[in-house]
């Protein structure tokens, strides 16, 4: 391949208007495994909320323009608000306390009505407002008092039915990161690969340490916490409150792949990328090589994955995963082809693998985010006889515990590995047979956790515990015959 048509895979030219619109990200539902049925159930008594709901709909028709409202005050108690006192005793005969208010729901309604309408008026330093059965009030939240009160007489409503709060909070939108997203720096359009703890990473071409960015819809997003290029080409960008990792892989069609790992795929698995300006599909080819240096204009890079996918300017920092599985592989660098005209056989895009980026982030706490893998406050290892906690680097393993236990008697062996996200745990369970260990019994799927359950005779037994690939901390349980 001569050197002219090797491209890097540059951000999007900043001119250029970025979508405005985030798109919807909804989740996939799981499909559920069939389950033994059970006998049915016992009824389950109703609780305050049942009750609550109950009562409030059999006497806002009784009470009609009366009715003030329905809560559940303390102890369970259901409240009802009336503004005539001689129905206080229709409302304790239903069960419910009542209590006599000046302003009916409805024409508290009425009032959050009118405010809706000026909405378009409405300060910054307003910032909700709610019907409060409690208080019969309209409930107006504002950071300054006298813009709530010019605000509330603007739009016309009795006064004398709202009630000013002044409070600190600022309502903000929540954003999801998903992989093969666009995002913005100050000089390019670039795409997220995947979601790490506080942010996600990309790649390091896009921006240098300390630059901020946007997300697709404009919305200011994240700093870059650090970049590496040439030599490498990765970064990690620490995002704001606003912005909710995910371990979603767009495929621009609705749906999703999910991250569950960060397991290398062998030479020649299928993988796919998902960057923000071929965003009409996701692109899918077979990997060609590992640790390749390809040697950019602006200097050489090493350890890049080559794949016969395509790719275009903009795509930059995408996600590449295995076509199944989940498995995250690399961050889009840069490019010899095009998606303009579709793909061929002779197109080729590098890839910085992001299992080197895990490692590095790792160091400061920063994990791939996936689902259904890594440590959690409900540790699922607890419960086991004994556990044992320690910690791995890439390619090695380490014995439990402390080195070997032994057993008289025959039964189950049982244990549980939990590592952290991103990682690629394996567990065996070995047994001494003279002066060698054979191993019995393994775990080896492509994710943080394994569980191992063994029937075997007296003897001396210990776990090995291999990490495939990925660094971090583990803890170990298990339960011996």
């Amino acid at each position: 391949m001569s050197r002219k048509h090797l491209v890097l895979g540059i951000g999007a030219a900043a001119g250029l208007v970025a979508a405005l619109v985030t798109p919807a990200h909804a989740g996939e539902p799981a499909s559920p495994a069939a389950r033994p049925q059970a006998a049915p159930a016992a009824p389950i008594a109703p609780g305050p909320g049942d009750r609550a709901a109950r009562v409030q709909k059999q006497l806002k028709m009784s009470l009609g323009t009366k009715f003030g409202g329905a809560w559940i005050g303390q102890g369970s108690q259901v409240v009802v608000a009336t503004t005539d006192a001689s129905a206080v005793a229709k409302i304790e005969a239903a069960g419910a306390r009542a209590k006599v208010v000046p302003f009916g729901e409805a024409k508290l309604a009425s009032v959050q009505d009118g405010l809706n309408r000026h909405a378009a008026s409405a300060p910054k330093s307003v910032t909700s407002w709610r019907v409060d059965a409690a208080t019969n009030r309209i409930v107006v939240n504002a950071t300054s008092t006298a813009a709530a009160q010019r605000f509330v007489a603007a739009s016309g409503v009795d006064a004398a039915t709202v009630k000013i709060v002044r409070s600190a909070q600022r309502p903000r939108l929540v954003h999801d990161l998903v992989g093969g997203e666009r995002y913005w720096t100050t000089k390019y359009g670039c795409s997220v690969a995947f979601s790490v703890t506080g942010g996600f990473i990309s790649a390091g071409h896009c921006g240098k340490t300390g630059e901020t960015t946007k997300g697709s819809n404009q919305v200011d997003q994240g700093t870059f916490g650090g970049s590496s290029f040439p030599g490498d080409d990765y970064a990690w960008i620490d995002t704001n409150s606003q912005w909710t990792p995910t371990p979603k892989v767009t495929k621009w069609n609705g749906s999703y792949e999910t991250v569950l790992g960060a397991t290398d795929a062998a030479i020649g698995a299928r993988t796919c990328r998902s960057g923000g300006t071929t965003n009409t599909q996701i692109w899918c080819g077979p990997i060609q090589a590992r640790n390749v240096t390809v040697n950019y204009q602006e200097g050489a890079v090493k350890g890049l994955i080559q794949a016969n996918i395509c790719a275009d300017p903009g795509d930059s920092g995408g996600a590449l995963i295995t076509e199944t599985g989940g498995q995250a592989q690399g961050i889009t660098s840069g490019t010899s082809g095009s998606c303009k005209n579709g793909q061929d056989s002779q197109d080729t895009t590098y890839f910085q693998p992001v299992d080197e980026v895990l490692q590095i982030i790792a160091k400061d706490g920063r994990r791939l985010i996936t689902q259904g893998g890594g440590g959690s406050p409900a540790n699922p290892c607890d419960g086991h006889q004994t556990k044992a906690a320690g910690s791995l680097t890439s390619g090695t393993s380490v014995y439990q515990p402390d080195g070997s236990y032994t057993t008289t008697a025959s039964g189950t062996h049982t244990a549980c590995l939990d590592g952290p996200d991103g990682v690629d745990f394996d567990l065996y369970l070995q047994k001494q047979n003279g002066s060698t260990w054979t191993t019995v019994a393994s775990s080896t799927s492509p994710n943080p956790d394994e569980s191992i359950t063994y029937n075997g005779t007296a003897g001396t037994y210990r776990y090995r515990v291999h990490s495939y690939d990925g660094t971090g901390e583990y803890t170990l349980g298990f339960t011996r015959p």
